[in-house]
């Protein structure tokens, strides 16, 4: 052999199981399925496509893409950021390390909005109801909030600079009619909603958690107080930033809902709702 010459590149499939090895040494429990999305990623394809050319040889390029993106993902950097993006409510968002990714579970709290914006619109007949989403990231709440019920008037805050960038993205791509506000919780939100919507940081640094957290945003992942701080700030503006008969929802751990059920009564908030991770507070008349 030529000493300047280098062996060819692998077939699809080769790398996909040598990539699926690698990561279940890491400890991956979605190693192949980690591995394909990578790979297609890359190859600028479907999944499916992978599967229907098996046999095809990479390009040296496309091999030397696809192997620095997975020792990132053997370095548990999650999925999402290394492609970029991450499915939510089947639509698909634009994602950084600005920003957290967004968890299936927080498409509950969509559900929950659809069971009670009816009843809002009902109640004020003279104008469209007003959401915030408080602490909005990537903006995933706020914009499905909108292009699931267009008759709501959305607002997404966040404290991040960066963060509201991201959320500005992907309110462009979908073409959700949105407004911005750089704003610390309600701080800066000049009007009484009539639904508050928050997935604001609920993890205690003690908790155990996967790897993959480790990459991303403190500000958006960690509170105090066993993760509840900043949501009970959020409990103390709502006095004068909800509207009675308001709703505030808020996504935090099922362990931390009677924790907040209390601290609400403080401010005229009752429980209506307690669904996994989905806390549905109303403000008494």
């Amino acid at each position: 052999m030529n000493e300047n010459s280098q062996p060819k590149a692998p077939a699809i499939n080769a790398w996909i199981d040598q990539a699926t090895r690698a990561l279940k040494q890491a400890g991956i429990a979605t190693a192949r399925l980690d591995a394909e999305v990578i790979l297609a990623h890359t190859l600028r394809q479907p999944r499916t496509y992978l599967h229907a050319h098996g046999e095809e040889l990479l390009s040296r390029r496309n091999q030397e893409i696809a192997d620095a993106r997975l020792a990132l993902r053997e370095d548990r950097v999650p999925v999402a950021y290394i492609i970029g993006h991450k499915e939510f409510y089947g639509r698909r968002f634009a994602v950084t390390t600005a920003t957290l990714i967004p968890r299936p579970e927080s498409e509950t709290l969509i559900d929950v909005l659809k069971w009670i914006v009816p009843d809002t619109v009902r109640l004020i007949p003279d104008h469209a109801p007003r959401l915030v989403d408080v602490g909005t990231g990537s903006g995933i709440l706020g914009i499905t909030a909108k292009l699931e019920l267009p008759e709501l008037e959305v607002t997404l805050t966040d404290i991040s600079r960066h963060a509201l960038t991201i959320a500005e993205r992907n309110a462009k791509m979908l073409h959700a009619d949105v407004d911005l506000l750089m704003s610390d919780l309600l701080a800066n939100y000049p009007f009484e909603a009539d639904i508050i919507v928050a997935n604001l940081p609920y993890v205690d640094p003690e908790w155990e958690r996967s790897p993959e957290t480790n990459h991303e945003p403190e500000l958006a992942l960690f509170a105090a107080n066993h993760g509840l701080a900043l949501m009970f700030r959020l409990l103390a503006q709502t006095p004068s930033h909800l509207v009675k008969n308001g709703y505030l929802l808020l996504e935090a751990d099922p362990e931390q809902h009677d924790a907040l059920i209390k601290e609400a009564k403080k401010y005229g908030l009752t429980a209506v709702q307690s669904d996994a991770y989905a806390l549905l507070l109303k403000r008494k008349a």
